[in-house]
């Protein structure tokens, strides 16, 4: 999980400040990392692991995100992670009706 978060160039941190020059917020949730971590140990790949799958996970979303100008925040939990829903995203629309 350290990889993830710690260092300077850490790989959530990469694709925050990508999709930031978009205008989209974004979060992962401590389970979602968690999740993140153990998925990596069990293809035994640790560390190498971690890239190929938040380039997975976040491939429709750095498409979606310049295309529907309207996103303003993307959540990444764990059932995301797990491939079990979608990414919680919060629209501008959304951010108006509430």
């Amino acid at each position: 999980m350290a990889i993830l978060t710690e260092p300077k160039s850490a790989l959530t941190k990469q694709y925050a400040k990508l999709m930031a020059m978009e205008g989209v917020e974004l979060e992962f949730t401590p389970d979602a990392l968690r999740e993140l971590a153990a998925q990596a140990l069990k293809k035994g790949t640790g560390a190498r692991a971690l890239r190929g799958l938040i380039e997975k996970l976040m491939l429709d979303l750095m498409y979606e995100a310049p295309d529907g100008g309207d996103i303003i925040h993307v959540k990444i939990t764990r059932p995301v992670v797990r491939g079990e829903s979608q990414p919680i995203v919060r629209r501008k629309q959304d951010q108006k009706a509430a």
